[in-house]
């Protein structure tokens, strides 16, 4: 699944860093850090991916 929002696809990139260790978890806040409690590497890496050019900033 695509992400909708530029914000999202940070978040994404966030929590799929600190869920590979990357980055330690305690830096995460937000949605970023619901969405590495809550969905897979696999599910964080689709939305992670996602091509930020023709997305909006924040979804309405």
């Amino acid at each position: 699944m695509p992400a909708k929002s530029k914000a999202q696809q940070k978040a994404a990139g966030a929590a799929l860093s600190a869920k590979r260790g990357e980055t330690p978890k305690k830096n995460l806040r937000g949605a970023s850090k619901d969405m590495a409690q809550s969905m897979s590497e696999k599910e964080l890496e689709e939305l992670a991916s996602t091509k930020r050019k023709s997305l909006p900033e924040r979804k309405e």
